[in-house]
């Protein structure tokens, strides 16, 4: 009896510290974030006092990307499912293209990248297997919250 409690205590457990740092990794995001958009107004501050400015434009967008990849990256912490990690890698990919200044094969690698992803989404990705409930921690019924969430994602889904 007290071995079988333990089989059920220690993975619980482990997946409570694990949730409680999850939430800490996000508070740190949403702080580097909101850091991030002080230099995307400075960006912006130098851009407009100087348009013609070289990197100007550059800077600016290099900025704004970033918070925006890291503003999808906490909305993936948050989620937890494969429709986020898709958006992510959309907009790290969508990044490294416009930022960057890469040679005409990288640029094909991404774009090649980017209609995989796409594809991902539209054909090989199953929503199902994102809502299912987890009978490992005694959930044995969806809950209203994921039924929400499940319901928002066929929303965006269609749009």
């Amino acid at each position: 009896m007290n071995r079988d409690w333990l089989k059920l205590r220690i993975p619980n457990l482990v997946y409570r510290i694990a949730q409680a740092l999850e939430i800490l990794v996000s508070l740190l995001v949403i702080a580097a974030i909101l850091l991030s958009l002080v230099s995307v107004a400075h960006e912006l501050g130098i851009l407009a006092s100087d348009p013609l400015r070289e990197n100007g434009l550059h800077d600016f967008l290099a900025a704004a990307f970033t918070v925006v990849i890291g503003i999808e990256f906490l909305k993936m912490l948050s989620r937890h499912n494969m429709s986020a990690v898709v958006e992510v890698l959309l907009f790290a990919i969508a990044r490294q293209m416009v930022v960057e200044h890469t040679s005409a094969v990288e640029n094909l690698i991404m774009v090649v990248s980017i209609g995989l992803l796409f594809v991902i989404r539209k054909f090989l990705f199953i929503p199902h297997l994102d809502s299912k409930p987890s009978f490992v921690f005694g959930h044995s019924k969806p809950s209203a919250e994921n039924e929400g969430e499940s319901k928002m994602e066929k929303e965006e889904e269609t749009i």
